[in-house]
C-alpha cells in the first residue's frame, strides 16, 4: 500500500520569523571544558556559589533542616508543585534593596516579578507592550544580546541609539528625539553594561523616564550591579515611577548561575501583569530554596567575600593587562566582574579584529582559556570581553595572553616576509570574516 503523503510542510506552517533564528550559541559551543580550561567568557563567578558551605553541610538526610538559616530544601516534597506567588522569595529581594533605598516608600513583594532568570522577564514584557509587526524596542548598542534575540522572536522592530564610546555614556539627545516615536514601547538599558561595564547615572535614567510624550517603559537591566559601587541600584526607584522596571539576577555576583533566578522590580500595575503573563509554576522548588537561603545574612556574607576577591583581581588586571606588549587600553568602565580591553595591531599599533581573533582561537585552541571575541560590536573594534577570575586563573590568563601576542605578532611578521618575497598570499579575507561573524554571534 502506497505511504499517504504527509501535507506538512515546515518552511510554510512555521512562522517565517521562527525559521530564520539561530539558535542560541555560547563560547562552549565552540571550545568544550575539559576540565582544564580556564572560563573567562560567561561573566560566571569564579569563586563559585555564595552559599555558606558549612550551613550546608548541616542538612539532614531528606534534604530538610529547621535554621533559616540553613538551606531549606525538601526534597521529600518534590512531588508537589511549587509555590506560584513566592511571597517568601520577594521579600528577601525587597530587604536586600530597601537597604540602599533614598526613597520614601520601601519595595514590597507587590512591585516584584520573580522568573526563569532575567530573560524570562526581558521576553514578557516584549510579549506585555508589544504588538507584532507593529510595535518597536530601543536599544542602545554595544549591549546585552537578548534584547534583540527576544525582539525577533516577537516579531518586533528594533531602533538602535548606539552608546558614545570610549566610555559608552548615554546619547540623551538622540535617545529623546527618538523616544517621540510612539511605536516604541520599550527602552532596553544595561547598568553595568554588557559589554562596556559602565554604570548609567541616576540622572540620566530620571532624564529619560521625564520625557515629555514618551508612553513606554524603560527597563534597566542591573545583572551586574553588585560589582558597582554600593548604593547604585536603582531599583528603589520604582516605587516613585510607573514605567520603570529594573532587572536582576542571581547568576553573577551570587554565583547561582545554574538556579537560573531572576526578578524584575516595578510598579504593582507592571508587576501584576507580568505575574498573569507567566507560566503558573515558573521557579521551580530547588530554584526558590537555593535562592532564599543565598539571600540571608550567613549566605550573605559569603557572596560579599567572595565578591571582594573578585573586585581586588579585576584591580589586578586593569594593572596588569596594559603591561603585556600588545595589549592597548580598556573601553567603558570597572563596574562589573568584566574587562573590555584592546588587542593591538602590533605593540603601540592599533586595535585590531583581525589580531583579536587570532588571539581569541589561540587562546582556546592551544591554550584552554576562553575569553570573549567583542571586536565586531559597536565601538568595540579589537577588543576582548575577559571574566575576572581566581587568583589562579588570573595567573595563568596573563601568563599564556603575552605568550599568544609573541606567537600572533611573530606569524604576522614570517608572513608579511613572505609577501614580500612574492612566495606567500595574504590569506583568506572570506575566512577571517566568516571566523569573526561567528565568534560574534555569542550571545551573552
Amino acid at each position: 500500500m502506497a505511504q499517504r503523503r504527509s501535507p506538512f510542510n515546515l518552511s510554510t506552517c512555521a512562522r517565517p520569523n521562527i525559521l530564520a533564528l539561530e539558535p542560541y550559541r555560547c563560547a562552549r559551543d565552540d571550545y568544550k571544558d575539559d576540565g582544564t580550561n580556564i572560563l573567562l567568557d560567561a561573566n560566571e563567578n569564579a569563586y563559585g556559589p555564595g552559599l555558606n558551605v558549612d550551613k550546608l553541610q548541616g542538612a539532614s538526610s531528606n534534604g530538610s533542616v529547621a535554621s533559616k538559616e540553613d538551606l531549606e530544601v525538601d526534597l521529600l516534597g518534590l512531588n508537589r508543585y511549587p509555590d506560584p506567588h513566592q511571597t517568601e522569595l520577594k521579600q528577601l529581594l525587597c530587604d536586600l534593596r530597601n537597604t540602599d533605598s533614598n526613597t520614601s516608600t520601601p519595595l514590597t513583594p507587590a512591585n516584584l516579578f520573580v522568573g526563569v532568570g532575567s530573560d524570562e522577564a526581558i521576553d514578557n514584557l516584549l510579549r506585555a507592550f508589544c504588538r507584532p509587526n507593529h510595535d518597536k524596542i530601543l536599544v542602545c548598542p554595544p549591549t546585552y544580546g537578548m534584547y534583540t534575540v527576544s525582539a525577533q522572536i516577537n516579531d518586533i522592530a528594533l531602533v538602535k541609539v548606539p552608546l558614545l564610546p570610549p566610555t559608552f555614556s548615554l546619547d540623551l539627545p538622540a535617545l529623546t528625539l527618538a523616544l517621540a516615536d510612539p511605536t516604541i514601547k520599550l527602552l532596553y538599558l544595561c547598568s553595568p553594561g554588557n559589554p562596556t561595564g559602565t554604570t548609567l547615572p541616576p540622572s540620566a535614567i530620571e532624564t529619560l523616564l521625564s520625557h515629555p510624550t514618551w508612553n513606554g517603559v524603560l527597563v534597566l537591566d542591573e545583572a551586574y550591579i553588585d560589582f558597582a559601587p554600593d548604593g547604585a541600584s536603582a531599583a528603589p526607584l520604582v516605587t516613585e515611577h510607573p514605567n520603570l522596571v529594573v532587572l536582576q539576577t542571581l547568576s553573577k555576583a551570587f554565583g547561582l548561575a545554574g538556579i537560573r533566578l531572576g526578578a524584575a522590580f516595578t510598579s504593582p500595575q507592571i508587576a501584576t501583569l507580568l505575574n498573569a503573563l507567566k507560566a503558573p509554576y515558573n521557579v521551580s522548588t530547588p530554584t526558590s530554596q537555593l535562592a532564599r537561603a543565598a539571600l540571608r545574612p550567613a549566605h550573605l556574607e559569603t557572596m560579599r567575600a567572595n565578591r571582594a576577591r573578585i573586585l581586588a583581581q579585576r584591580d589586578r588586571l586593569v594593572a596588569a593587562l596594559p603591561q603585556i606588549p600588545g595589549v592597548g587600553g580598556f573601553l567603558g568602565g570597572f563596574d562589573a566582574n568584566f574587562v573590555l580591553v584592546q588587542i593591538l595591531s602590533a605593540p603601540g599599533g592599533t586595535p585590531c579584529n583581525e589580531t583579536a581573533l587570532r588571539v581569541y582561537e589561540r587562546l582556546a585552541e592551544g591554550r584552554g582559556v576562553v575569553v570573549r571575541f567583542r571586536g565586531r560590536e559597536w565601538g568595540c573594534g579589537g577588543c576582548l570581553r575577559v571574566t575576572v577570575g581566581t587568583e589562579r586563573e588570573v595567573d595563568r590568563f596573563l601568563g599564556e595572553l603575552g605568550g599568544v601576542l609573541g606567537e600572533v605578532y611573530g606569524e604576522r611578521g614570517r608572513e608579511g616576509d613572505e609577501g614580500k618575497a612574492g612566495s606567500g598570499s595574504k590569506g583568506d579575507a572570506g575566512d577571517e570574516e566568516r571566523r569573526e561573524e561567528a565568534a560574534s554571534k555569542v550571545v551573552g
